[in-house]
Formats: C-alpha cells, sequence, structure tokens
C-alpha cells in the first residue's frame, strides 16, 4: 500500500458532483489525493460506505451533499449528515479521530466551494498524519 494520502469523497450528483465538474471546466484545481465517487443522493450514504472507505485504505472521507434544504431528494443530505455524525462516533470509539470523515453542503453553481472543501480534508490529513490503519491493514 502506497504512503501516498488518499481521501475519498462521496458526491451527490445534483450539487458536488456537479460542483466538481465546474470547478474541472473553470480550471481550479485541486488535490489529485481526491477520489470521488458519484452518488444519487448523498442520503444514500451508509456508514458501512464510509467504514470500508477507511478499510480500503483512506486517510479521510468526506460527504458532499446540497445544500440543507434544497436536496434533489428532500431529506437526503439530513440523512447524510446522520450517517456522518454516526460515523465519527464509531471511529472515534476505535480510537481513530473523527476529524477524518466531515460532512459538507455544496450548490452545483459553487464551482469554489468544492476545491475549498478537498483542500480542508489535506490540510486534516497533513495534520494528523496518514491512517492508522495503514499499518494495521496490508
Amino acid at each position: 500500500m502506497s504512503d501516498r494520502m488518499r481521501i475519498v469523497g462521496f458526491c451527490c450528483s445534483h450539487g458536488a458532483y456537479s460542483s466538481a465538474d465546474l470547478a474541472g471546466v473553470m480550471r481550479i484545481s485541486y488535490s489529485p489525493s481526491v477520489m470521488i465517487i458519484r452518488v444519487p443522493c448523498a442520503g444514500r450514504i451508509d456508514v458501512l460506505h464510509i467504514l470500508r472507505a477507511f478499510r480500503d485504505g483512506a486517510d479521510a472521507v468526506f460527504v458532499a451533499g446540497c445544500l440543507e434544504g434544497n436536496c434533489h431528494f428532500e431529506y437526503g443530505n439530513f440523512e447524510a449528515r446522520k450517517m456522518v455524525e454516526h460515523a465519527k462516533r464509531l471511529l472515534s470509539d476505535i480510537g481513530i479521530e473523527a476529524e477524518r470523515v466531515e460532512m459538507f453542503n455544496v450548490a452545483s453553481n459553487q464551482a469554489w466551494r468544492f476545491p475549498e472543501i478537498v483542500g480542508e480534508m489535506v490540510s486534516r490529513v497533513d495534520k494528523l498524519g496518514l491512517s492508522p490503519l495503514k499499518k494495521v491493514i496490508k
């Protein structure tokens, strides 16, 4: 397994993924350490998806959904936030920093916001170091 930073971003199709796409069109760069996984709605993310990302070598995971009150599927972003909070508690219970997981809300026309989100997660991994699971799971 590589010692290179790996960040997984679960991005809803209607908000965050479109924001990332628009950032690319506008040539606003962000770290290549992020692997974007496009989902129909952030509300479809389960805590197991987040935990599996860590098992598979992620140093940090974020879920990015539509702006609150503006979800394409009405309440998906609220459900996603619950899953992220649950994942944070589970990680903390096993001794892994809860800051490695975060929920963000972004609109499809906010091209500047997606690189900002990635930058924040890169900064967290820089501060915390690579995932301690990388030493255990090989």
